[in-house]
């Protein structure tokens, strides 16, 4: 199951430039592609603000 990016994003961009996939595109909130995701967690790892979830 990829990640998911909540509401909770303030647009910071540490998750997109930690994603090894690049599945990760700027928005508002970011937007993780469910097809290019691997389920690492590194994105999850970095945010700040606790916004993605699994």
């Amino acid at each position: 199951m990829a990640y998911k990016i909540t509401d909770n994003c303030v647009s910071c961009g540490q998750c997109k430039s930690e994603c090894p996939v690049e599945a990760i595109s700027e928005g508002n909130p970011y937007v993780i592609d469910a097809e290019k995701c691997i389920d690492c967690g590194a994105c999850a790892a970095v945010c700040p603000v606790q916004a993605i979830e699994q």
